[in-house]
């Protein structure tokens, strides 16, 4: 799973393209590349049409949805593009409501064994964080339920925890760019320059694991 800023990897040839191109061929014929997509929240939402909102999950995301062979889960609130041969497997048929929670592509990712890529993406931008709220023993969680529009049906209801407030209040801020900041700094990940960025690589199990017991020190 890759989260990237190209503006913080700076000049690449081929621009998004051809990172996309270096990943896929990084990862050879036995891979599969994973974005989380989003959608525009001011139109309808259509799985194969909707743009990404660029401001929030970045231009690398909304090349990647239109790219030949990437295949798009239809959720309103939590799409995702994948493509390799796990492409489907990974994302399609994902629970309508706690759509971060058991039997999501988070889960899946993680079951997987997969690896999380971030090339200078924002710090508090490690989507399977999510999943780890759903895991961990914390009475009371935040829960919400949001309105979304379909190109389809129309008006869609869809509860779960909350993802953009987070489960609970902490006193120190922004949990989610903390426990990442934690990850780091106890050396779970490897880490290097790429273009104008610093990368981290690092499994996506561990890092659920070690997000599970922060946020049971910390929040419960």
């Amino acid at each position: 799973m890759v989260h990237a800023s190209l503006r913080a990897l700076g000049p690449v040839a081929g621009g998004a393209d051809g990172v996309l191109d270096a990943l896929i061929e990084t990862l050879g014929a036995n891979g599969t590349l994973l974005m989380a997509l989003g959608a525009d929240p001011d139109e309808p939402f259509v799985a194969s049409e909707t743009p990404v909102d660029i401001e929030d999950m970045g231009v690398l995301a909304a090349v990647f949805r239109t790219r030949p062979g990437v295949h798009v889960s239809d959720h309103a609130a939590a799409r995702y593009a994948a493509y390799g041969p796990l492409r489907k497997s990974l994302i399609d048929h994902a629970p309508l409501h706690h759509y971060h929670g058991p039997g999501s592509v988070l889960q899946r990712l993680t079951d997987h064994g997969g690896d999380i890529l971030r090339l200078g993406a924002d710090i508090d931008t490690v989507t399977v964080t999510h999943w780890a709220e759903y895991v961990a023993d914390i009475p009371d969680k935040r829960h919400v339920r949001v309105r979304y529009v379909r190109g389809d049906i129309g008006e869609q209801w869809i509860d779960s925890l909350d993802d953009t407030n987070g489960i609970k209040d902490w006193p120190q801020g922004d949990y989610f760019s903390q426990i990442l900041l934690d990850f780091l700094a106890a050396g779970h990940a490897a880490r290097g320059p790429v273009g104008a960025c610093q990368a981290e690589l690092f499994s996506a199990p561990t890092f659920v694991d070690f997000a599970v017991r922060w946020m049971e020190k910390h929040l419960a």
